[in-house]
């Protein structure tokens, strides 16, 4: 008993290290991808470079829902791969630890990976979902206060057209001033002015652009010539457009669990079945974790006196080619082509079978590894590559 359980804090040790750095680097990564569309996007609405963040902490749970499977995968699968290559595994299949028995460490961080996965995808990510589209609504309508772009003419409201020169202290203070209002009646307000700056008001509908040393021209149908005005301040009142409240929580991406289950009973058909292809999506990325530390083992090993990686590169291409189809078979499911619970529960079933198959064949087999005739296959070809460029390379000797 003593024994085991050193065998099991030593296997919970070796996989802790690269499932965290697994996680980590593949989150960071989707997150890095995505930041720069978001600063470009933030750019061109003319919003906040601080929303960026705001939005990027929405998607960590979607991209944590991603990550966690990876990392588990690769945790399990390097650690051991570790004890393969360096014999510590045939140690312990000859000490009377079985792959079985050995899979009870993976079992209990893939059932922790489950827990947490369906806490996210059942109920955090589809609000952090919802934070994210509106805070893309509100730089779109322009609510977080996006700043005038300098050198442009920029709009504000529907009746006042703005540009400025030069731009200092994050918009605080504005330089080389230009306002044209159209009033009512066929009043027209133009305005020049050296200096300026935004003042917020006690009314949120208005805010007052305070000019300084500047020139007012006002123009009506009723006057006989404009008339002319020279100032050293000038407060002008803003109207801002009322803001339109962002629509309701009720996307299918943005329901919880339970919430799918009630509107899958809806007597919409169309909306029914896009309720029943996403709740059946995220009941299946929760269920295939389970899947993944018998496909880790499997991939781990390779054949003797080989220490080739190919295994860390199938998992990766496995997991990401099943989740494609999956989101593809919830597509094919939310349109009504097929049932929802044939599209998404096929693919897990294949899949199932197909790691169940790998598995057995590493554990039943004398010297069976999954992947050996792979290995064999890989090693030609990088045999034949060596000889070509071996060939090349005595050619251009020559020559």
């Amino acid at each position: 008993m003593k024994s085991a359980a050193l065998v099991d804090r030593y296997l919970a040790r070796l996989i802790a290290v690269p499932l965290i750095s697994s996680l980590v680097i593949a989150a960071m990564l989707l997150l890095l991808e995505k930041m720069l569309r978001l600063f470009d996007f933030v750019a061109q609405e003319g919003g906040p470079v601080s929303v960026v963040w705001r939005m990027l902490a929405n998607l960590i749970p979607e991209y944590l829902s991603l990550g966690i499977p990876i990392g588990l995968m690769l945790g399990i699968l390097l650690a051991f791969r570790r004890l393969a290559t360096s014999s510590e595994l045939d140690v312990l299949l000859a000490c009377g630890f079985s792959y079985r028995r050995l899979l009870r460490v993976p079992y209990m961080y893939a059932i922790v990976a489950a827990l947490v996965n369906l806490a996210i995808v059942g109920f955090l990510q589809p609000y952090s979902r919802y934070a994210y589209e509106g805070l893309r609504y509100e730089l779109r309508t322009g609510v977080l206060g996006a700043s005038i772009k300098v050198g442009e003419f920029t709009k504000l409201g529907k009746n006042m057209t703005v540009r400025i020169e030069r731009s200092q202290e994050s918009g605080r203070q504005l330089s080389g001033i230009f306002v044209n209002a159209q009033g009512q009646d066929g009043k027209t307000l133009a305005v020049t002015a050296e200096k300026g700056r935004f003042m917020a008001t006690d009314d949120p509908n208005t805010i007052i652009f305070r000019l300084h040393n500047g020139t007012l021209v006002h123009d009506a149908p009723g006057f006989p010539v404009p008339r002319v005005l020279s100032f050293e301040s000038h407060d002008l009142p803003i109207d801002l457009p009322k803001e339109e409240a962002f629509r309701q929580r009720g996307g299918r991406e943005e329901l919880t669990i339970p919430e799918l289950v009630k509107s899958s009973v809806n007597p919409a058909e169309q909306d029914r079945a896009k309720s029943q292809a996403e709740f059946h999506f995220r009941v299946t990325e929760v269920a295939t974790i389970f899947l993944l530390p018998l496909l880790a083992v499997a991939l781990a090993v390779p054949p003797k006196r080989s220490t080739s990686a190919l295994g860390v590169f199938l998992s990766i291409v496995m997991i990401v080619t099943y989740y494609k189809i999956n989101e593809y078979a919830e597509a094919l499911g939310g349109r009504g082509h097929i049932s929802p619970l044939l599209a998404l529960w096929t693919p897990f079933l294949v899949f199932a079978i197909l790691i169940w198959w790998m598995y057995r064949t590493l554990v039943r087999i004398p010297g069976g590894q999954p992947i050996g005739a792979l290995e064999r296959q890989f090693a030609k070809l990088g045999a034949l590559v060596k000889t070509l460029f071996g060939r090349s390379k005595a050619r251009a000797a020559l020559s």
